[in-house]
């Protein structure tokens, strides 16, 4: 009953490495597909982000997460002269986001780069505007193409969910290193984590493979 008591609150650590991954994957999506479009963007507005998305993909994701929940803590603190208490979840998703979208950016660029240019030209034809274009000819295309780099950044991204225990969000791992050193039994409930881990990325990996198959639906052989 005691292991059993520590498998629950593994199983709960879970659900928040789950919960986690989802928040920060929607506006990481959103971060990526926006950074994709910089190359049309005023030069004044293109550099600041191509040095962000720079220092961003070059930092340890470790780091990353430091100076958002910290540095973000400390300059709100010193701007409203009070302390600023950030949420540890709050803070680790924006820094997941982040970095998802920092590399999420580069498979849309290549998924846009791979839609063929005489389809754009059909659209102009047709009187499409620019934002009907995007929504109607590029946005299917290119999601069709970044699937599978979509696909493998989501994986990357769940298993980097583990690193925000350090700023102590009670994730999965975290329960782990609580139950391994309450029981001293460190091999059982870290395997127990590595499985369910697992468990999470070949449902996943189901998921991306039907999202793949769909957006095919339509091509012809």
């Amino acid at each position: 009953m005691f292991i059993d008591g520590y498998s629950l609150q593994l199983l709960l650590g879970a659900w928040i490495t789950i919960k986690l991954a989802c928040v920060a994957v929607i506006p990481g999506l959103l971060f990526g597909l926006l950074a994709a479009s910089r190359s049309s963007w005023p030069i004044y507005l293109r550099y600041p982000m191509d040095v962000f998305i720079f220092i961003i993909r070059g930092l340890p994701e470790i780091l990353v997460i430091f100076f958002i929940y910290f540095g973000l803590t400390t300059m709100l603190s010193q701007l409203f002269h009070h302390y600023v208490d950030i949420s540890p979840f709050k803070a680790g998703a924006a820094a997941l986001a982040l970095l998802f979208g920092a590399y999420a950016s580069s498979v849309f660029q290549g998924a846009f780069a791979a839609i063929d240019s005489g389809q754009l030209e059909a659209g102009n034809v047709m009187g499409l505007s620019n934002w009907q274009k995007f929504i109607y000819i590029q946005l299917p295309q290119a999601w069709r193409h970044a699937i599978p780099g979509l696909g493998n950044l989501w994986l990357v991204l769940v298993k980097d969910t583990a690193i925000v225990s350090l700023i102590g969000v009670s994730d999965m791992m975290n329960q782990a290193k609580m139950a391994a050193s309450t029981t001293h039994q460190p091999f059982t409930f870290y395997l127990l984590a590595a499985f369910i881990y697992l468990l999470i990325t070949s449902i996943s990996q189901k998921v991306i493979d039907i999202f793949s198959l769909r957006s095919k639906r339509y091509l012809h052989s």
